[in-house]
């Protein structure tokens, strides 16, 4: 296991060594980001659920002028990391995280 990371919104996120090589050849730019990607998850500005997949659920942090965006899937009380990505904008879906925005 690379690393398990607790969420504000009821579950934990984890990804293996595997699959957190293949996210680094598939997104360069996250190449040295590890704990800024944990700390999306632990501390997001802002979290979403994927409008067609209720289980999918996308984590924002603002990045200087971007965000850093980690896509997690649920399977009950854990979940994992399906893509990492940096974006201008934030998706749309069911806001759920903070819950007072």
């Amino acid at each position: 296991m690379k690393f398990i990371v607790p969420t504000p919104v009821g579950f934990r996120v984890r990804t293996t060594e595997s699959y957190w090589s293949l996210l680094l050849m598939k997104h360069p730019e996250i190449v040295g980001r590890e704990s800024d990607v944990q700390e999306t998850l632990r501390r997001p500005d802002r979290v979403c659920r994927n409008r067609h997949d209720g289980r999918v659920h996308l984590f924002y942090r603002r990045d200087g002028g971007y965000h850093l965006c980690v896509v997690a899937k649920r399977l009950d009380e854990e979940g994992y990391i399906v893509t990492v990505y940096v974006t201008d904008s934030i998706k749309e879906g069911e806001h759920v995280w903070p819950t007072s925005a």
